[in-house]
Parts: C-alpha cells; structure tokens; sequence
C-alpha cells in the first residue's frame, strides 16, 4: 500500500461527496471507486468515515485553490474576467456532468455542519482559504483591507449559493446571472 492508495482514496471520496454527498457516499463505495483494498481504507484513515472525509475536504479543497489559481493567472490580472470565467466554468461543469458535479465542500457542510466538529471544521477551514485567496488578489488588484475581506466573503457566498440553486434547479441562469452581478460588483470596487 502506497501514498498513491491514500490519494485515491481522497479523490474518490471528494468525487463521490460532491455527486452524492456525504451520507449517501459508502465506504465501499470509495474503495472501489479508489481501486483500493478494503483494508487500506483504516491503514490510512483509523478514523474511519469521518477522518477520511476531513481529510477529502481539505484535499479537494486544495485542489480547487490551484484551480482557482490558474483561471486568476490566467486572466493576466483582469480580476473582472477571472470572476466571469469562473462562473462559467462552473456551469459547464455542472452542464457536462448532468447537474451531479457541485461543490464538494458545500455539499459535505450542508450536511455535517451540525453533525460532526471534525468536518464542519474542515469545511470551514476551506471556505476561509478560498476567502483569504479572493482577498489577496483584490487586495493586489488596488482593492483596501477591509473592502477586499468583505468583498471576498461576498463572492465566495454568492458563488456557492448560485451552485446549489443551479444544481438544484437543474438550470444554469442562477450561476449566469450572479457571475455577472458578482463581476459588476467586483468592476465598481477596483480603484
């Protein structure tokens, strides 16, 4: 058994909370969506479920920082068009995987925020790195301390919120619409 073990692991289990969440995601599931042997599963996580799901969120969240990384570096610092594209990127995704693929981490703490301190935790500590991200890149953009924290809590709520009335809708105008409210918002903040 290998690290390679463990990352499957993680990246099934993120797969599998964001398709079905958290509750409805089993352990064997993960395993055989994560090819791995059942007995690997409490090598690496002794913990069980919830570790493992603590540990998901902030291994899936990591990932969407550096996606979040790419679509604002790519955007030759038009945080404007960074927001827009990563609006659109979402509904795509959404489009594309039949409404199933949302966010991971909203899905895990709508269901676990009042059920499990180790993965509200988790779930709390990844919204906050997403928010310090925005913050930091409207803080670069001219943007002042104060106005760019809150403004970033702004964009974060108005992204997740529009992904859940997306995928619940099974339509894409709440995430179209708030992505162009949220860039015009964004637009009249910058110095």
């Amino acid at each position: 058994m290998t690290s390679d073990t463990r990352t499957r692991l993680l990246e099934a289990s993120a797969q599998l909370f964001r398709e079905q969440g958290y509750a409805g995601t089993g352990l064997k599931q993960i395993t055989a969506a994560g090819e791995a042997p059942w007995g690997s599963l409490y090598h690496f996580f002794p913990g069980g479920k919830e570790q493992l799901g603590a540990e998901a969120v902030a291994h899936s969240g990591g990932r969407y920082l550096k996606l979040f990384d790419i679509v604002f570096d790519g955007a030759d610092g038009d945080f404007v068009r960074s927001v827009r594209d990563f609006f659109q990127l979402s509904v795509e995704a959404l489009e594309r995987s039949g409404w199933a693929d949302g966010c991971p981490i909203a899905t895990v703490a709508l269901e676990t925020a009042s059920t499990s301190e180790p993965l509200r935790h988790a779930c709390a500590e990844v919204f906050v790195s997403w928010q310090e991200a925005i913050a930091r890149r409207l803080r670069a953009a001219g943007v002042p301390d104060g106005r760019a924290a809150d403004l970033a809590t702004y964009v974060l709520s108005a992204f997740e919120g529009a992904l859940v009335l997306s995928r619940t809708a099974h339509d894409t105008r709440a995430l179209k619409v708030t992505g162009g409210i949220v860039a015009e918002t964004v637009r009249a903040a910058l110095p």
